[in-house]
C-alpha cells in the first residue's frame, strides 16, 4: 500500500469500492478494488472467482490485472485505469452506428474469449460492466459472478435482473437452478447494445420501479430492437439475432462476428477516440448545466 497514492472513487462494484490510484515506483495509474473479507463463502467466493479469472483472462478485450494484496480483513486488487469509464456513462451523448459496431465487437470478442479459452461464462452483461478509455479501447470487466462452464451450462442463476434473459427469469420463478447457457450472455448482449442506441433501459418507464412489471416484460413482451429511423437493417437484424426468445436460436458469438454487422467492423475507420472525448464533453457540459439550474424554494 505504501507504493500506492490515492486518487478519487471511481465507483462501487461488486462487493467493494474502486479508487483510482498511481503506483509509484512505475507511475502506472490504475483501478484498486477494496473489498472487506468477512465470514460468508459466497462473498469470498466470489472475490477468488474474480481473482482467478482476472489472473488468467489476457485478452485486449479483457481489462488487465495487475496484482493483488491482503491487508488485515481487506484484499485489494489493481487493475488497468480505464480513464473515460464505464459505457452507461457515455450513452446519453448517443452512439452511431459505426460505434455500435465497434463496441459490439469488442464485447463479442471478449465474451467469446472467456468461453473458448478459459471455459467461463460471464453472467453480468450490461454497460455498467464495459470499460472504455482515451485511446477508444473497449474492455470488460467485473467477474465477481462469472461461472465456470459445466458442458457450456451454469446452473446458479444470478446477474443483474434488468438485464436477465427470460429463460434465466423462468427458470428463477419455477424454483429450479436456472440452468442456462452462454446464450444468455447474448441476450444481455443485445439488451445493453439497444441501451446505448436510446441512451437509456430499453424496456418501458412503467418496468423500472416494479420488479415483477420488469420480469414479466421480458419474459411475456417482445424483445425491443435498434430504433428504426436510426440504425440500418443489418444493424437491426444483428441485435434482433441476440433477442430471440428461444435460446436455441440465438447467434453463438461465431455467427454474431461473421454478422454483416461486424464482419468488415475492423476496417470501417471509426474514429473512437474522437466519440469517446465527445462523449466525456457531452457528460461534463451536462454536469454543469445541471449545477448552475436553479434550485426550487424550500417549503416551509
Amino acid at each position: 500500500m505504501d507504493q500506492l497514492q490515492l486518487d478519487e472513487e471511481l465507483g462501487k462494484g461488486n462487493y467493494g469500492t474502486v479508487k483510482k490510484v498511481l503506483h509509484k515506483p512505475t507511475n502506472v495509474a490504475m483501478a484498486m478494488k477494496e473489498i472487506r473479507l468477512e465470514l460468508e463463502d459466497a462473498k469470498l467466493n466470489a472475490i477468488i472467482m474474480e481473482l482467478d479469472v482476472l489472473h488468467r483472462a489476457v485478452a485486449p478485450e479483457i481489462v488487465e490485472f495487475y496484482g493483488a494484496f491482503f491487508i488485515e480483513s481487506c484484499v485489494y486488487y489493481c487493475m488497468e485505469y480505464m480513464d473515460a469509464g464505464s459505457l452507461d456513462k457515455l450513452q446519453a451523448a448517443g452512439v452511431p452506428e459505426d460505434v455500435l459496431a465497434r463496441i459490439a465487437a469488442s464485447m463479442v470478442r471478449g465474451l467469446k474469449f472467456l468461453k473458448d479459452d478459459l471455459s467461463i461464462i460471464h453472467r453480468d452483461v450490461k454497460p455498467t460492466n464495459v470499460l472504455v478509455n482515451k485511446k477508444g479501447q473497449v474492455k470488460l470487466c467485473d467477474f465477481g459472478i462469472s461461472g465456470e462452464l459445466d458442458k457450456s451450462l451454469a446452473k446458479t442463476n444470478i446477474g443483474c435482473q434488468s438485464y436477465m434473459a427470460p429463460e434465466r427469469i423462468k427458470g428463477e420463478s419455477q424454483n429450479n437452478l436456472g440452468t442456462y447457457t452462454v446464450s444468455s450472455d447474448v441476450w444481455s448482449l443485445g439488451l445493453s447494445m439497444i441501451e446505448m442506441a436510446l441512451g437509456k433501459y430499453p424496456y418501458p418507464p412503467e418496468t423500472y420501479s416494479n420488479v415483477f412489471a420488469q420480469l414479466t416484460a421480458i419474459v411475456h413482451g417482445d424483445p425491443p430492437d435498434l430504433p428504426e429511423d436510426k440504425y440500418s437493417d443489418t444493424a437491426r437484424d444483428f441485435v434482433a439475432s441476440c433477442l430471440r426468445k428461444d435460446p436455441d436460436q440465438r447467434a453463438t458469438y461465431r455467427e454474431l462476428l461473421a454478422h454483416p454487422f461486424l464482419a468488415h467492423e475492423a476496417d470501417s475507420g471509426v474514429d473512437m477516440v474522437a466519440w469517446v472525448q465527445g462523449a466525456l464533453d457531452f457528460r461534463a457540459e451536462a454536469a454543469a448545466s445541471a449545477a448552475c439550474a436553479p434550485q426550487p424554494p424550500l417549503s416551509v
